[in-house]
């Protein structure tokens, strides 16, 4: 029985934060209304002598995450991107969850590359490191190939991590199974639908060789991007629970003073991570999904360097499309057509009033478009943005979660570099060029030349398909006449025809 185990996680979790002192931080930060904060505080103080004790020289939120293990690392690092919703004073103690995390040692490391890649260790690099950085998967060493001396870096996964994250997620399913029992409400929110795509997440981000992929797909498709660099994997050295990569030297992109003293414009850079994300989100539809400031450097060129791509997002092209026009409409101001695209989309139920949502949309957008950049408050336009999808029972749509996600620690990332920055000012320019390229009629003459290809593929079999189709739905009271067969010669040469269209068009784009 797993439900016991799983209400004990809980039970410590509570007890851990208040243990450690985050409870009051966490309820502060967050702004939760009384109720919440008794409520939390009657489950939390008289079980608190079973919380974890963490270490006593961290802050207490970190001390507690950190304590509680790999998954809520995972939650506290994406709020350390979010100081405008969390505020100053917790962002700056989740930050260390970026890459401060304490090692594994380093001869632990060494025999995982061993029995990974069935050589010795030193066969592969002359020089090894102790661990530079660890995070709350893996950790990093820096280290040289042996023969060429190229300087890498090799990232090893956390012993028993899989097992650590398995037991957190399961507790989890349970929560979220208990949050929908306990406020029917929540269920269009879908939280255990969230958690599964979280899980589904995560367990991908624990194999390294998927790892590899992304960084060599991520690679190929940003490679001709200006102020832009992926590291280039080293195949051969790379492996499930290991991978190297080259050697990337640059300055985190969370360390502003450094960035200052470097020369290095931050209002530039800050514009040109929102621009980038969007850029690959819309362009690609293959995104690095986890771009908080632990993950990005700057070169000394200036240029932002991306590392760590266990987690990446990938939507296709009708969501891109969704996606581009909604952002387009929010930044022409147009939120009759912003409106009108969540109806299109099916993300609002066909039965509410198109002009309310319309309207309350606009209570979303105006203040962010009239108000000074410092003085907006993200965490009241959640609330209220949170407040508008319940009243038009809007659902959670698991396929964006990861976008949406992903937008929200990107634009806390560009606010930490320049905290005066217009996020609307810095996408017009990228949504625009998606808008002209996708949606008119350029679009349409190319949908329809791939829509051509796909037929000259498939026209060969297309008749008798729909010929058994037919014949399938009819029920004629009288026998069937038998079906007109046409000459296979007749079919191959429509498909002849249909495959020359499909190619003539092609060459026009």
């Amino acid at each position: 029985m797993r439900g016991p185990h799983n209400l004990w996680r809980l039970v410590r979790t509570g007890a851990t934060l208040e243990r450690t002192g985050a409870m009051g931080v966490v309820l502060e930060a967050f702004r939760a209304p009384p109720r919440l904060r008794l409520a939390a505080r009657i489950l939390g103080w008289p079980f608190a002598w079973l919380g974890l004790k963490g270490d006593p020289a961290l802050p207490p939120a970190t001390r507690a995450l950190t304590a509680l293990g790999p998954a809520y690392i995972k939650f506290g690092q994406i709020l350390s991107t979010r100081p405008d919703v969390v505020g100053e004073e917790l962002a700056d103690q989740l930050r260390y969850l970026q890459d401060k995390l304490p090692p594994f040692p380093v001869e632990v490391a060494k025999a995982m590359i061993a029995e990974e890649l069935e050589q010795p260790v030193e066969a592969l690099f002359s020089e090894f490191s102790e661990p530079i950085a660890a995070a709350s998967i893996a950790q990093v060493h820096h280290a040289r190939l042996v023969g060429t001396g190229t300087e890498v870096a090799v990232k090893v996964l956390r012993p028993g991590i899989v097992r650590a994250f398995r037991r957190d997620i399961d507790a989890f399913h349970f929560a979220a199974g208990l949050i929908e029992f306990i406020l029917p409400k929540s269920r269009r929110l879908k939280p255990g639908d969230v958690i599964a795509h979280f899980e589904s997440v995560v367990m991908g981000e624990l194999d390294l060789r998927l790892e590899s992929s992304s960084a060599a797909e991520f690679a190929a498709n940003t490679k001709d991007d200006a102020g832009f660099q992926v590291p280039k994997v080293e195949w051969p050295a790379s492996g499930r629970t290991m991978m190297t990569l080259g050697w990337a030297e640059g300055l985190p992109l969370g360390d502003n003073p450094a960035l200052d003293a470097a020369g290095h414009d931050r209002r530039a850079l800050g514009a040109r991570v929102l621009q980038l994300f969007l850029s690959h989100a819309l362009r690609d539809g293959f995104f690095h999904a986890d771009m908080h400031q632990g993950n990005l450097k700057v070169a000394a060129n200036g240029d932002i360097i991306a590392l760590d791509f266990g987690i990446m997002g990938r939507i296709d092209a009708y969501t891109r499309r969704v996606y581009a026009e909604i952002l387009y409409g929010f930044i022409r101001k147009d939120y009759r057509r912003v409106a009108e695209v969540h109806f299109e989309a099916g993300y609002v139920p066909a039965d509410r009033d198109i002009d309310e949502f319309a309207r309350a949309l606009r209570a979303v957008g105006e203040p962010i478009f009239g108000m000074d950049a410092t003085r907006i408050s993200m965490a009241r336009l959640l609330n209220y943005l949170f407040e508008v999808t319940e009243r038009f029972g809007m659902e959670t749509r698991t396929e964006l979660i990861l976008l949406q996600r992903t937008m929200v620690v990107v634009e806390g990332v560009a606010r930490s570099l320049d905290p005066q920055i217009n996020i609307w000012q810095v996408a017009q320019p990228v949504v625009e060029g998606y808008i002209r390229e996708n949606i008119g009629p350029k679009a349409l003459i190319r949908d329809l030349a791939l829509t051509a290809r796909v037929l000259a593929r498939f026209g060969p079999r297309l008749p008798a398909q729909v010929e058994a189709a037919l014949i399938r739905q009819s029920t004629p009271p009288a026998p069937m006449p038998r079906p007109l067969r046409y000459p296979p010669l007749l079919w191959a040469g429509f498909g002849a025809v249909i495959m020359a269209a499909g190619i003539w068009i092609g060459t026009l784009f």
